[in-house]
């Protein structure tokens, strides 16, 4: 698998707080306890020297964690804490946060050991109401130094989401296909999540394409690289050279355009006129900047391409983009279901745009065989060629996406399962997902909460963290499958 590129770190840092009617000492003695348990654990994580007890030590806190290249802090209650400059202090950081506090270690010290974090953590939520922030609050926020670390990695995984969304550009080119209004992209909620957009034609991408031609070097090192990826999957090599041009064309085109951000992601109109005006399919071209990175959604879908992302940085793995297709035969054997019955499998399926870091061994480079029905009928396949097609790797996924419907309201949906290890026995780069309680979920969720097609796949599971980035980022229309004794709000309770 490449190296993940188009993705930030996380420099996560620990600052603990003190109420001046407690010992401070006592929070000392407990923040060394949770950075052993750290260190113990293999938790990096960097300690702020300076206790928060009033305003002006949150303000040397904050140069100290700005120094330090801390962009995500872990606020430790070692006591109640002092509420106002705890939250002086996270407001004026700017950056992820998480708040949690000292569990009580021993009834044998419950006089001037006790810290009463469990109370304080209470006043600091109220205070972030106060200013308008949003901590991250975990499960079970207050606890004892060994139960932190696992606490803390999680909150990294989270972090890393949010701060990858907040240097992140969408690049856009061209209208979606004719049909495909499920893919609607209102551009206001991806500013208020503070995503850059900006949207380009095809002639735009097609100049750019045009003007690589003279790339030689540069063209010639990117069509060695796809040959050695391909291997005896190489089916069409005469069509590398112009899938290699596309590639460094559009690489430096968004190299160029980075502009105030940091990250990218691309989503482009693959079809139909693309083919005619290029010669060949993107596919396999957006197959490998999803393999570094870099989602590069079909069809225009911009929400498509986001979702990719927000899985990427969730599971520090490639994701792709997916049809929820079609459903799976009752003749078709598979040896094991994990779990689930056939009624929750389908099939998820695109022409070509998975990594073949996530497909099985006999992935090849092949021709789209729904466009060449429409485009080139009867004749050898040429201007349809370039997806990449095979198995997925079977293995637990998670299916996601993040929408804003024609007016502007954000909704979501997020479900784990798994790829199953079985043979799809169709064409495009397809797998066959379980997911339990999915019948009813694609029927009250995807359906009933008019989600469009697509749906992000993770080749992990880490829903969890995606559920609570969701929240973090304010959408309170998430949606997840809910087990047959709980009904969907629209969901008859009378169906046979």
């Amino acid at each position: 698998m490449h190296k993940l590129t188009n993705t930030p770190g996380v420099t996560m840092g620990l600052v603990g707080v003190s109420r001046d009617c407690f010992p401070i000492e006592l929070c000392r003695g407990r923040m060394q306890a949770v950075l052993d348990a750290c260190k113990h654990q293999k938790v990096e994580i960097v300690p702020c020297d300076v206790i928060i007890q009033n305003e002006a030590d949150a303000l040397a806190a904050l140069a100290e964690m700005e120094k330090k290249g801390v962009n995500a802090v872990t606020i430790y209650l070692g006591n109640f804490g002092p509420e106002g400059p705890t939250t002086i202090f996270a407001q004026k950081f700017g950056g992820p946060f998480m708040i949690v506090g000292a569990a009580e270690e021993s009834a044998k010290d419950l006089i001037n050991g006790r810290g009463d974090a469990f109370c304080g953590i209470l006043n600091a939520s109220f205070n972030c109401g106060l200013r308008h922030l949003t901590p991250y609050i975990p499960h079970a926020p207050v606890a004892l130094p060994g139960d932190m670390p696992a606490k803390i990695a999680r909150f990294a995984d989270i972090a890393r989401v949010l701060l990858g969304l907040r240097r992140l550009k969408v690049f856009s080119f061209g209208p979606r296909p004719q049909d495909f209004y499920a893919c609607n992209a209102p551009i206001q909620p991806f500013y208020d999540l503070g995503i850059e957009v900006m949207e380009n034609s095809e002639l735009d991408l097609l100049e750019v394409y045009k003007a690589a031609a003279g790339k030689t070097a540069e063209i010639e090192s990117v069509r060695a690289e796809m040959q050695k990826e391909l291997g005896a999957g190489n089916k069409m090599p005469e069509k590398l050279p112009q899938l290699a041009q596309y590639e460094v064309a559009l690489t430096e085109f968004l190299g160029r355009n980075l502009g105030s951000r940091q990250y990218a992601v691309v989503a482009g109109k693959c079809w139909p006129s693309f083919e005619p005006a290029f010669g060949f399919t993107p596919c396999y071209v957006n197959s490998r900047l999803a393999t570094r990175g870099i989602p590069a959604a079909c069809e225009v879908d911009m929400y498509g391409a986001v979702s990719e992302y927000m899985i990427q940085l969730a599971s520090l793995r490639p994701a792709t983009l997916l049809d929820i297709n079609n459903t799976v035969p009752p003749d078709l054997a598979i040896s094991n279901l994990k779990g689930v019955s056939r009624d929750d499998l389908f099939m998820g399926f695109h022409c070509g745009n998975t990594p073949t870091c996530m497909l099985c061994p006999g992935y090849a480079m092949k021709y789209q065989l729904i466009m060449h029905r429409l485009m080139e009928p009867g004749r050898k396949p040429d201007i349809t060629c370039g997806t990449i097609e095979g198995r997925l790797v079977p293995g637990p996924m998670t299916l996601f996406r993040l929408q804003a419907t024609p007016a502007g309201h954000l909704q979501s949906y997020v479900a784990e399962g798994d790829v199953l290890d079985a043979d799809p026995k169709t064409f495009g780069g397809t797998g066959i997902i379980g997911i339990k309680d999915f019948q009813r979920f694609h029927r009250y969720v995807l359906i009933g909460k008019r989600f469009p097609h697509h749906g992000a796949v993770g080749f992990a599971k880490c829903a969890g963290v995606l559920h609570d980035v969701v929240r973090l980022l304010g959408v309170d229309d998430l949606s997840a499958p809910l087990p047959a004794w709980t009904l969907y709000p629209a969901e008859n309770p009378f169906t046979d």
